[in-house]
């Protein structure tokens, strides 16, 4: 199977996005490192959609963008050329549905915590500021990004209520606007263009990035027992 994918660097530290796999990514301290992480990542992302796995995956770059933001920590900010065209109906009624349950794997994961307030990872920084540790952290970081990333295409809303609710929430305020399906390139925080194809595929890339953190902390803190609603393991 081609896995056709954007990568995303500064320097040698990169970002790799599968284009068909929306929201699939993997990071590395080369290009190199990352096309070697993404066959596995491919298959955890199948398995999460209760696709087939092919025999073998093969990584194609298709789109190359340099960048000045610290993507070893996933800030980005690339558009892919395919995200600035419209959406069909059924194109966006497939990624919103992606982008809900994957909404709704992370809260079922965050609520399987046995204590989200516990966690055995040391503190780090990161571009942003201290790196979440607990569940509860990864938890209220990734719904907090629900009002940012509507906010960005024009959608006033809101991370109020759990991520399924807030993230419903959003999608019904989009879906209120005129010719919604047919917005422009928005040009946003930072001077980032965004778009509503960047910002379903966001949705789901930022899910993944925490989902697995917080899947990985919690077998480490808890041992057994813990859920895996993505198929990370």
């Amino acid at each position: 199977m081609e896995i056709r994918c954007v990568w995303e660097h500064n320097g040698d530290d990169s970002l790799l996005y599968a284009v068909d796999l929306i929201g699939a990514y993997t990071r590395g301290e080369s290009k190199e490192t990352a096309l070697q992480k993404m066959p596995a990542e491919a298959a955890a992302y199948l398995r999460w959609q209760g696709g087939a796995i092919p025999d073998s995956f093969e990584p194609v770059i298709v789109q190359e963008k340099a960048s000045a933001l610290t993507v070893s920590d996933a800030d980005s900010d690339v558009l892919f050329e395919e995200e600035k065209a419209p959406l069909t109906l059924p194109e966006y009624q497939r990624q919103k549905a992606l982008a809900l349950r994957s909404a709704q794997d992370f809260l079922a994961l965050y609520q399987a915590i046995p204590d989200p307030d516990k966690s055995c990872l040391p503190q780090r920084q990161s571009f942003y500021g201290p790196v979440p540790r607990t569940a509860a952290e990864m938890y209220g970081h990734t719904k907090g990004v629900n009002d940012y990333y509507f906010g960005e295409i024009g959608v006033g809303t809101d991370h109020e209520g759990s991520i399924l609710a807030c993230r419903q929430r959003g999608f019904a305020l989009l879906e209120a606007q005129p010719d919604f399906l047919h917005k422009p390139v928005f040009l946003g925080s930072y001077d980032e263009e965004w778009t509503l194809r960047k910002v379903l595929r966001r949705f789901v890339w930022h899910d993944r990035i925490h989902a697995r953190a917080m899947w990985r902390m919690a077998r480490k803190t808890f041992g057994g027992g813990i859920p895996d609603p993505f198929h990370f393991g």
